[in-house]
């Protein structure tokens, strides 16, 4: 909307005052952008989630070590058994007997969620479970490897290699983390025009 005064007939008295828009009457005067930073409610589900990861993983592990002799097993029911077998690798017993450089990376990989979750966890409502699930795994496997210089894993399904909660905290956690960007991906998004007409 522009005002002008009337006393004047050369036009000269043109006050150009615009209410609700820019100059160019279809750009907003303002994007408010929500930041993607974590917050607390944010923080403090991540940490539930990393605590009760680390707890459920060391306590299954203090049981089997204490209950079963190393290679021990106990058959559960169908290909599933308890065994329990000693992991110097990363998950699923991968990279067997490299103990330095995997608790380097894993290492490295805890910081970077961490720095990740501090700028984007607001991004999406699951970042909260799905990257406490995969902190909380590899942390508890951390722990071990600095401790005991390997891993105890005991779920045993014959047709791949035995593994322990931690991993499979880790696969839930990339699993969720995958499907949230596909669904976020998928979800419809407002039209441009919708949008340039809002802001008019």
């Amino acid at each position: 909307m522009s005002l002008t005064d009337p006393t004047r007939s050369d036009g000269a008295g043109l006050a150009d005052v615009r209410v609700g828009s820019s100059t160019n009457g279809l750009q907003p005067v303002s994007v408010a952008e929500r930041s993607l930073a974590a917050g607390l409610w944010q923080w403090l589900g991540l940490g539930a989630v990393v605590l009760a990861a680390v707890l459920a993983d060391q306590v299954t592990k203090q049981i089997v070590t204490s209950t079963l002799a190393l290679d021990a097993s106990v058959h559960v029911a169908g290909p599933l058994s308890i065994h329990h077998v000693q992991n110097s690798g990363i998950a699923f017993g991968f990279f067997s007997g490299a103990t330095a450089v995997v608790t380097a990376v894993t290492a490295g990989a805890v910081v970077w969620m961490l720095v990740y979750f501090a700028r984007s966890g607001a991004r999406h409502p699951v970042l909260p479970a799905a990257l406490g699930l995969l902190i909380g795994g590899s942390v508890s496997n951390l722990v071990d490897r600095i401790r005991l210089h390997h891993v105890t894993d005991f779920i045993d399904l014959k047709w791949w290699p035995a593994f322990n909660l931690a991993d499979s905290f880790i696969v839930i956690g990339v699993a969720v983390l995958l499907g949230a960007l596909v669904v976020a991906d998928r979800a419809p998004r407002p039209s441009r025009r919708g949008i340039d007409v809002a802001a008019r």
